[in-house]
């Protein structure tokens, strides 16, 4: 079972989510970019770590792996062909950590090998989703490797997801992705008030994470593609009528990239 969930802070913006068990004495981090700040915080609260889950190849979420495994010996779980990851694990794989069972799917877009683990809240107080560079709050990965329609094919995976799923995303991005979905969905009101609930926490050094993707649903301009108003501003940014979902995705997060 889990007791908690930590985020780590690690370089500018990352944050390592980090579960402890109920038993007080384990713990598993999710993209260790940085060994560092996860050996300080598990040395200083005295947790063994048990187990690792990996998300995508990017060196800001594997790089700890080789000293954390060194220290630790942990169960390392992640996609296929990287350095350190012992059990692989694709679509329709199950793993269990902390004694907690979570989904496995692929949601490639980002990276081709991108994974996101899902637990459907059975021994937790509610559904979890760790989604790496995936589903950000406010905002989505940039398109490295994969292409719109995947992307979109992996966005909508997620937002099937139980409403009250708890979203932990990696990066402390939302007061920028916020400040484009407001230029990309300017008459949401949901949007505009989520603004300023997010500008009190980071006034108030809070992080902005986990989101809810009840939220995302409702402010995320990336999950709404088949909205009227994303549309309106994809036909607006293309300067031609913009209708197809895959094509509004990709012209907003082109957009985007140049924002």
């Amino acid at each position: 079972m889990i007791s908690q969930i930590h985020p780590i802070p690690a370089f500018r913006d990352n944050y390592i989510w980090t579960l402890i068990g109920d038993d007080g004495a384990n713990a598993c981090v999710v993209d260790p970019g940085d060994p560092a700040p996860v050996r300080e915080f598990l040395d200083s609260r005295g947790l063994a770590l048990s187990d690792i889950l990996i998300t995508h190849h990017h060196h800001d979420h594997t790089g700890g792996l080789v000293d954390l495994i060194g220290r630790y010996q942990p169960r390392v779980y992640g996609p296929a062909g990287i350095a350190g990851v012992a059990e692989t694990l694709g679509e329709g794989s199950r793993v269990a950590v902390l004694g907690v069972e979570f989904s496995v799917f692929e949601v490639p877009g980002h990276t081709l090998d991108h994974i996101a683990y899902f637990h459907d809240g059975s021994a937790h107080e509610g559904p979890l989703l760790f989604c790496g560079d995936t589903l950000f709050a406010a905002g989505c990965g940039r398109l490295f490797e994969g292409s719109p329609a995947q992307m979109l094919a992996s966005l909508r995976k997620v937002s099937a997801l139980p409403p009250a799923t708890a979203v932990y995303c990696t990066h402390e991005y939302t007061l920028a992705n916020l400040a484009f979905a407001v230029a990309a969905d300017p008459d949401n009101p949901t949007l505009r008030s989520r603004v300023e609930s997010e500008e009190e926490k980071r006034e108030q050094g809070r992080p902005t994470l986990p989101s809810t993707l009840d939220l995302e649903l409702a402010t995320n301009p990336f999950l709404r593609c088949g909205e009227a108003a994303l549309a309106a501003s994809a036909t607006k940014r293309l300067g031609r009528p913009v209708t197809d979902e895959t094509e509004v995705f990709a012209a907003i997060r082109k957009w985007k990239d140049q924002f």
